[in-house]
């Protein structure tokens, strides 16, 4: 389930600004304009913290999609008997099990939006820590290796950039080697347990 891009979106704007007061107070005359890509859905996926995050999201959407299932096979047989005694049944009777056949379907589908909404809630509060962790990374490197602007590679319209130039690996080997020290204090994104190093 992949990991929505409207925080990742949010986070390069502000990380933008920030390299880019942090350029202008450098600059003295003309300056060379240095730029960089980084792929931060692939840094979410890839980092200890983003792969134990979308596990959790993944077993939180398993059971939420049991019990949506499970509530749908009932409706399917609301359904079939519905049709199947609607010549025999008496008129009240009918309109009976069609109020209730309705109810159980506006049922199923508030319990769907529910999830819906749910689902997207934890996303962003797993998320959140991860990604204003990787925007201090990012920043720190703008500052240190003197880049202009860091753009998102899959949203900035990036066709193609030299390795060189893309950040994606480097912010991933960061964000572990700190995860792993414990740069971040105790408090570490929800549904992360602290690992033993290895690379």
């Amino acid at each position: 389930m992949p990991f929505k891009r409207y925080a990742v979106a949010a986070l390069l704007a502000s990380l933008a600004a920030s390299a880019g007061a942090t350029t202008t107070a450098r600059a003295q005359g003309a300056s060379k304009v240095r730029i960089a890509v980084v792929d931060l859905q692939k840094a979410l996926n890839e980092t200890e913290d983003g792969r134990a995050a979308k596990a959790r999201l993944k077993s939180l959407f398993d059971e939420r999609q049991k019990s949506l299932d499970a509530a749908q096979t009932k409706v399917q047989k609301m359904q079939d008997e519905l049709k199947k005694q609607k010549d025999v049944l008496s008129q009240d009777a009918l309109q009976k099990k069609v109020e209730t056949y309705q109810q159980a379907v506006s049922n199923l589908q508030d319990q769907y939006v529910e999830y819906q909404r749910e689902l997207s809630g934890k996303e962003g509060e797993l998320t959140q820590k991860i990604l204003e962790r990787m925007r201090d990374i990012l920043r720190r490197i703008g500052e240190k290796d003197g880049y202009t602007l860091i753009l998102e590679k899959s949203e900035g319209g990036v066709v193609w950039v030299p390795s060189n130039l893309d950040l994606t690996d480097e912010v991933i080997q960061r964000y572990n080697a700190l995860s792993k020290q414990n740069h971040w204090g105790a408090a570490k994104p929800s549904g992360t347990a602290g690992k033993g190093s290895s690379h």
